[in-house]
């Protein structure tokens, strides 16, 4: 799934991360009005976000580095000011972009990074070209797009910053042990930079479980889906819709008591350990010259970096 960078001038919901449908606008978000925001984004979440915000969200500009699917972003996004082309794991390429965001926009007051890739590899097979290729992106990326966003909002007095997450940076999973570690770091980020740039400045990190979109359906036999789905206390993944509301409820007003915090949303999975399991080890060990389908994490692999 390519990821992508979001860059709107908002009147409501302001930002959401993921994955996934057109969904309604959700309740009490229209009192969030007269924000910019920025987010890193996957582009199926750009679509659910701003169906969720509707009419409010009122202007809008992807960055992307993935110049074969602007037309596709475009025909999803009718208040699309401008796409802009970055690399989150590119500082250069982030600083250009938001240059360019202030120019389409003129202000940001809330981000969002979510850009990630994964490599399913046995810890002992990973190169470390492959493990400077996820921290790149996954943290590096992550940490150049907080950053050039709360500059401007530190000079602007405030704003929200989300950092994608995962389960898999609370607890260990099998063969993922660069996107990991990576996922960890993004949560003791968002911790840090909450006591630093508090009280004008809220941030929070999302971490979400299991969720279906349409690459980790792709990843499933039939079987591997009910082993899995068996395994989480709620029975199923998480909607791609559920997990925007909760990026649009934290970047919104009505969260605006809440930073420093690490919020799973999981179905329950986290609360018995389920992600260590003896089940993880029944998995397919992957094959040392692929990337063989099955169950992955939250974000799974993919190639695109912004």
């Amino acid at each position: 799934m390519p990821v992508c960078s979001l860059a709107t001038q908002r009147f409501d919901a302001t930002s959401t991360k993921l994955l996934g449908e057109a969904v309604p606008v959700a309740e009490g978000l229209t009192r969030t009005s007269r924000r910019e925001t920025t987010f890193s984004v996957s582009d199926t979440g750009l679509l659910a976000f701003h169906a969720r915000s509707g009419e409010d969200l009122a202007r809008l500009v992807v960055l992307d580095r993935d110049e074969a699917r602007f037309r596709e972003v475009r025909a999803g996004l009718p208040g699309l000011v401008g796409i802009v082309v970055a690399d989150v794991a590119d500082r250069p390429s982030v600083d250009a972009a938001f240059a360019e965001v202030d120019r389409l926009l003129g202000a940001v007051d809330v981000v969002i990074a979510n850009a990630g890739i994964s490599i399913r590899h046995r810890f002992l097979d990973i190169t470390p070209e492959e493990w400077r290729r996820v921290m790149a992106v996954n943290l590096d990326g992550v940490f150049n797009t907080a950053q050039a966003g709360a500059r401007r909002m530190a000079a602007a007095g405030g704003g929200a910053i989300l950092l994608t997450a995962s389960t898999n940076g609370v607890v260990g999973l099998p063969f993922y042990a660069d996107y990991n570690a990576s996922k960890a770091g993004v949560i003791l980020l968002a911790r840090s930079m909450a006591l630093e740039l508090a009280p004008a400045i809220r941030v929070n990190a999302i971490c979400p479980g299991y969720v279906m979109t349409p690459m980790q359906q792709a990843e499933y036999t039939p079987e591997m889906l009910r082993a899995t789905d068996a395994k989480i206390p709620l029975g199923r993944h998480a909607r791609p819709e559920e997990v925007a509301a909760l990026f649009a409820y934290l970047a919104s007003d009505e969260g605006a008591y809440i930073t420093g915090a690490a919020i799973p949303i999981d179905g329950g999975e986290l609360a018995g350990g389920l992600a260590s399991r003896d089940w993880i080890r029944a998995l397919p060990a992957p094959d040392a010259s692929d990337d063989p389908p099955g169950p992955g994490p939250t974000t799974p692999a993919t190639e695109a970096a912004t």
